[in-house]
């Protein structure tokens, strides 16, 4: 079973124990992009959603949950920035970033690119522990 849908499970569960007090959530320190130009944000965002991907379908390129964590927050906060609501965030960067998976040599392409994009967001500000 892939990350995305480990995590999409995950989520309904936590979701759920949350309701009942029972779950705690993982949090991680987020970077400072403040001053990053709205072209560098869609920049980013666009390479945060396609490292996720990969990273959660390829296990030579499997992260940690705060490393997911902190990719997501990332991108999350980027989203928000941007203006962008739920659906219009999975369409225009997670949609064709779940398309490289067609590729069969998307793993090994984008795969390396993962941990400098984790070191650049932490050298930001960024963290992966709670």
């Amino acid at each position: 079973m892939t990350r995305f849908f480990k995590n999409a499970i995950l989520a309904a569960t936590i979701g759920m124990a949350a309701q009942s007090g029972l779950a705690e959530v993982l949090t991680v320190a987020l970077p400072d992009l403040s001053e990053m130009s709205a072209e560098d944000a869609d920049k980013l965002i666009a390479a945060l959603a396609r490292v996720n991907v990969i990273a959660s379908n390829c296990p030579e390129y499997d992260i940690s949950d705060g490393e997911w964590t902190l990719l997501m927050g990332t991108g999350d906060m980027l989203a928000a920035r941007l203006g962008l609501d739920a659906s219009s965030y999975e369409a225009r960067y997670f949609g064709p970033a779940f398309k490289l998976l067609d590729d069969p040599d998307a793993c090994a392409r984008i795969g390396p690119k993962v941990r400098p994009i984790l070191d650049d967001l932490i050298s930001m500000g960024g963290g992966t522990g709670p």
